[in-house]
């Protein structure tokens, strides 16, 4: 166990595009979609003792805090850090960097997602551990990237140069750019050169080349964190400091702000299974399905119908009769049809919704 690594999870997404069972007051992180504990708590769960227990940050938003400490009583809660305003990746990412810094200015820490699917750990933890020691070994910015399955318009993509260093069997290679979620047809051309790793938005690094990078590229967003940091280290309180300072940081996200402009990107391959359940069809990955293709959870029923996806709850039945390829999910106070092609449009639907007075509280 090492005491001078860290691990922050960024766990302020909305996960708009799982409602109606994710709202605004309890997003996907805290929502047990895949497995039966919260995803949130699954990403904490994960990281076994490579850490002490004291060296997990979660940044979160401030109205997710309480929800936080519920899902991961594990935690210290003085670790549990709500942004007042949500100011993008970049921000978070270097406030978590002078939290560290102000814990130990040598330490290295790595920056995950809190809601993505990973089956194996052990395997996880093993390519995490080896991104570690290249971090602190290399005067780098460490991501892990996953080889792609399929040709995907939901993910960025990394763009891998040549072999640095084998590290206990496996590659680490340079990084000879990031590129945006692509068209099909572009995608189909990344999975077709085996140049290319998906973005799964995992970092590692050390302290001071994290800094030295962000003051660099992004000095403005790093001169606002290093104020913060400074009133932090006069005994200011932490939740007063933010909602003074934090808004006024840049809204930018890391991979705009330095993964894309860095020089010193070194990338490993993610040798472990690998999902970021961004929408309701992920779960075909996940859970088992009748002899029709359907995935049922819940109350509910399908009747001549095959691939749909059902949600139901468990005091209401959910019955669905003759259709095919359909999405559909009930709750308490909303219900949701859509088309299983239409998925990544929940999140435009989500926005109709909330224009509508009488309704603007059900997301």
């Amino acid at each position: 166990m090492a005491h001078n690594r860290y691990i922050v999870i960024m766990a302020g997404g909305k996960g708009e595009r799982f409602w109606p069972q994710s709202r605004q007051s309890k997003p996907k992180q805290f929502l047990s979609i895949v497995g039966d504990k919260p995803l949130l708590a699954q990403t904490v769960l994960r990281m076994g003792d490579m850490v002490p227990p004291g060296n997990i940050i979660v940044l979160t938003g401030a109205e997710y805090v309480n929800d936080v400490a519920e899902a991961c009583p594990m935690l210290d809660r003085a670790n549990i850090i709500g942004e007042p305003v949500g100011r993008d990746t970049a921000a978070a990412v270097g406030l978590a960097t002078i939290l560290v810094r102000q814990r130990d200015p040598d330490a290295s820490f790595a920056v995950l997602p809190s809601d993505h699917v990973i089956k194996n750990d052990e395997g996880f933890r093993s390519v995490l551990e080896q991104a570690f020691v290249v971090a602190e070994t290399e005067d780098a910015l460490v991501t892990i990237g996953i080889e792609p399955l399929f040709p995907s318009t939901g993910y960025g993509y990394i763009q891998r140069g040549g072999e640095t260093m084998r590290l206990l069997g496996l590659p680490v290679f340079d990084v000879k750019r990031f590129v945006e979620k692509p068209s099909l047809d572009v995608a189909r051309q990344y999975v077709n050169s085996g140049e290319y790793f998906w973005n799964a938005g995992m970092f590692i690094w050390r302290v001071s080349t994290v800094a030295t990078a962000l003051e660099k590229h992004v000095p403005d967003l790093w001169a606002g964190l290093t104020q913060i940091g400074d009133d932090l280290a006069s005994g200011a309180d932490i939740d007063g400091v933010l909602a003074e300072k934090y808004p006024t940081l840049r809204k930018i996200s890391i991979d705009y702000a330095l993964m894309e402009k860095a020089d010193n990107v070194l990338t490993l391959p993610g040798i472990f299974d690998w999902d970021d359940v961004g929408a309701w069809p992920a779960l075909v990955r996940h859970l088992p399905a009748d002899s029709k293709g359907n995935i049922i959870r819940g109350n509910a029923i399908v009747f001549e119908g095959s691939d749909n996806i059902v949600i139901g709850s468990n005091e209401h039945l959910v019955t669905v009769m003759g259709l095919n390829n359909c999405i559909v999910v009930h709750t308490e106070d909303a219900t949701m049809v859509c088309p299983r092609d239409r998925a990544q449009d929940i999140k435009n639907l989500v926005r109709e919704v909330s224009l509508n007075p009488r309704w603007k509280d059900m997301i």
